[in-house]
């Protein structure tokens, strides 16, 4: 079985030993090409190569992005029978989508768990999202999108990444924290959501897109705006008409606790299992996939993609 590892060396908790361990575990059992990432996009570039050349497997090292550039990689022809099954090492920061899947959050343990499935065939074939906006190519994401607060909080951490700044789950949460407080435009809603065939939604200050539940982790504390967002389902989203600190406080205590419902309240939309929806917007939004920031948009539309890709799991 031909397989490729797209190992991405500035991931949080990769080291170059950890790697080199990883590459004689899976040796044994598979004809193995290490493919190391340099750049922002590379992943991609590797993905769609292993594809092209008919690897059997595409196995990611890294974070939520490198898992999302491969995706995007593999799929670049759109899905199909013959495109490589994926299989995920986490060893960024937060790995929600590894976690999302119910496999072990540590390397090793994900290591493990892979190797079995492989081994017995296992494999699970699930749904992603994809987003598109006037002007550029579609892109899948695995778990969630956002525009808005969320996408400006991605953009933040990325410009401290840059400057040398780990990206920690704290950080995250004091970036949230001190951007609703005095970042991001809590007056003005610039958002209105569009699904066919319904009467739109507007005055939205920000929507989270899920392609399961839950949204993200705070540690190991899962945070859940749409519960009810499944892999095999359609998307789900959760707006906010207001940014006032009483309701924002009322809707993260909510994700913080639920396990079954979505966040309630009477300036929260919530939206279940949508084949297809638009956001746009009045002014230029902050717009993410998958924790990653693309810039700033006015019109994006989101749409489910059912069993897109094979995971070994």
């Amino acid at each position: 079985m031909r397989a490729m590892l797209i190992a991405n060396p500035k991931a949080t908790s990769t080291s170059r030993r950890a790697r080199d361990i990883l590459v004689r575990a899976f040796s044994g059992d598979l004809d193995l090409v290490l493919a190391e990432t340099g750049h922002r996009g590379h992943a991609t570039e590797l993905a769609r190569r292993a594809a092209v050349d008919g690897y059997d497997v595409v196995i990611t090292l890294g974070g939520d992005g490198t898992v999302n550039e491969a995706v995007n990689g593999l799929l670049a022809e759109g899905p199909s029978a013959d495109v490589p099954a994926l299989a995920v090492l986490p060893s960024g920061s937060t790995n929600v989508f590894v976690r999302t899947l119910g496999m072990p959050s540590d390397t090793i343990g994900a290591t493990r768990a892979v190797l079995d499935a492989l081994r017995a065939g296992r494999h699970r074939t699930i749904g992603l999202g994809a987003a598109s906006h006037p002007g550029g190519a579609e892109r899948y994401f695995t778990f969630c999108a956002g525009v808005g607060l969320d996408a400006e909080v991605v953009r933040e951490v990325e410009r401290r990444r840059a400057a040398g700044a780990p990206a920690y789950n704290s950080r995250y949460a004091t970036t949230a924290l001190r951007h609703l407080l005095s970042g991001t435009d809590r007056r003005h809603p610039a958002l209105t959501l569009r699904q066919p065939g319904r009467p739109p939604k507007s005055g939205l200050f920000l929507a989270f897109i899920s392609n399961t539940a839950p949204w993200t982790f705070m540690g190991r504390l899962p945070v859940n705006p749409s519960p009810k967002a499944n892999f095999s389902r359609g998307l789900d989203v959760f707006g906010m008409r207001s940014l006032d600190v009483a309701p924002t406080l009322s809707a993260v205590a909510q994700m913080l606790t639920t396990r079954s419902r979505p966040v309630q309240g009477r300036h929260v939309v919530n939206v279940h299992d949508a084949t297809e929806v638009t956001l746009s917007a009045d002014r230029p939004m902050a717009f993410q996939l998958d924790g990653d920031y693309l810039g700033e948009q006015r019109e994006v539309t989101f749409r489910s993609v059912p069993k897109a890709v094979r995971i070994v799991i």
